[in-house]
């Protein structure tokens, strides 16, 4: 059934709404947790004890809609009403309960039902918290439409489960790094079996979670998955094989195993080529991009070392004129030559010039080494991605081997059937012809 719920103020409303004439029969079920015996006076008695607190929406209102034509009993009433209420953490609080019958558009009686739960705890004066409350109230409808095989809306169905084929080249690696999990897998046929009233919608509902039903082998309905594993579905479904066999009709009527696997297989190497063609691709367009990157990088660095190499030009320029302007001229020029002071400075000239020189060739050597080793972390970044894309397509095309030989195997099954089927006919026909060639027995 749907669950609806929100939190709320507005006590004296909610009752009003709640008992108002409209509908044909309104029984007010249950008072739990509070003084007042009557529902005007219980939503009030919430809000009194709610003004001890900050909370302004002090009560929790949910109503219940099971499906079109679906009896539904008292019990079953409470028991979903008390799945939300674990569900939610509302367990102990104060809680009324209202049922109503109204007819609909189709002259039909119809019976729903509302619960109204405080949220102010007494003991903490603190209203109880209800995080993703309406996450937690699609888990509990679900259950209830999987257990009562009702026919569940779309929107209720959480299974992550997928048809292959419209994978794209991410899931796909995706779904092979992560394996099966079994509870999935029954989600998936159980969600397929509660969104589907026909065998066609059954068939479809599968296929686009990955299995296409087929007839076993021993006239069972069975589904097979893109590697060729075979599911009962009444074991998966959780439902009895005279109640799949009432929806679902003759097996007769469906493709055989081999029949589905061979039309997996094909569909499968299809996908897998197109993958394939996916990975060509990527790598193209990343040859390009990495032969671009090289490019500009190529130019940066002849930019960045013509740079150098001019503000070292510059700076050596400044710094020879620095040192020239040591050595003097004129009579104390003749006077630093007589005392050695020229020679001195010349000898100091001549240090400084060295070691200007190597701290340039150091700055050179460290450029050129940056600039390798970016060159280097490209070519690196290169191998990475011819790596990666050649492992890819290795595995794409292990994978599309497995789905040949899939495809192998069925057409062997197939003529194997044939073959045997055409033997016992030539079997059954063997006494027949005898019958006609011998004529009919002597009268005696």
């Amino acid at each position: 059934m749907i669950l609806v719920g929100n939190q709320r103020g507005g006590a004296k409303d909610l009752a009003v709404h709640l008992l108002k004439p409209e509908n044909e029969r309104v029984e007010v079920h249950e008072l739990r947790g509070f003084v007042a015996d009557d529902l005007h006076g219980a939503f009030q008695e919430s809000y009194a004890v709610s003004r001890g607190t900050k909370c302004k929406q002090f009560l929790f209102s949910l109503s219940l809609n099971p499906p079109k034509g679906a009896d539904v009993d008292e019990g079953q009433f409470l028991d979903a009403i008390g799945r939300a209420e674990d569900k939610l953490g509302l367990s102990g609080q104060p809680r009324a309960v209202v049922f109503h019958e109204k007819r609909g558009d189709d002259g039909q009686v119809r019976r729903h039902a509302h619960a109204v739960w405080s949220r102010i705890d007494v003991a903490e004066m603190k209203a109880v918290p209800l995080p993703h409350s309406k996450q937690k109230l699609q888990d509990v409808a679900r259950d209830l439409y999987l257990e009562h095989g009702w026919t569940m809306p779309r929107g209720l169905v959480v299974s992550g489960q997928r048809d292959p084929r419209n994978f794209t080249l991410e899931e796909w690696q995706q779904a092979k790094r992560r394996g099966d999990d079994p509870r999935e897998t029954k989600t998936a046929f159980q969600d397929a079996w509660a969104i589907s009233d026909t065998k066609a919608a059954f068939a479809h509902a599968l296929q686009e979670r990955g299995y296409w039903l087929a007839r076993g082998d021993r006239r069972g309905f069975v589904a097979v998955d893109h590697r060729g594993e075979i599911y009962a579905v009444p074991k998966w479904t959780g439902i009895k094989t005279k109640a799949v066999r009432e929806r679902l009709g003759d097996p007769e009527e469906l493709q055989s195993l081999a029949d589905a696997k061979r039309e997996i297989a094909r569909a499968m190497q299809d996908k897998m080529e197109a993958f394939q063609r996916e990975v060509a691709e990527k790598e193209a367009r990343e040859r390009e991009e990495a032969q671009a990157k090289r490019a500009a990088l190529r130019e940066r660095q002849n930019a960045e070392r013509k740079a150098l190499q001019e503000a070292q030009r510059l700076r050596e320029q400044a710094e020879e004129q620095e040192r020239q302007a040591r050595l003097r001229t004129g009579w104390r020029g003749l006077w630093d030559r007589l005392n050695g002071s020229r020679k001195r400075t010349l000898e100091q000239n001549a240090q400084e010039a060295d070691a200007a020189k190597k701290r340039d060739q150091t700055q050179q050597r460290t450029e050129q080494a940056a600039q390798l080793n970016q060159r280097r972390t490209l070519q690196a970044q290169r191998r990475e991605q011819e790596q990666a894309n050649a492992t890819t397509t290795r595995s794409l095309r292990e994978d599309a081997k497995v789905f040949r030989q899939m495809e192998t195997e069925a057409d062997l099954e197939r003529n194997s059937r044939r073959d045997a089927f055409k033997e016992r006919r030539r079997s059954e026909d063997r006494p027949r012809r005898s019958r006609q060639r011998d004529g009919p027995a002597p009268e005696r």
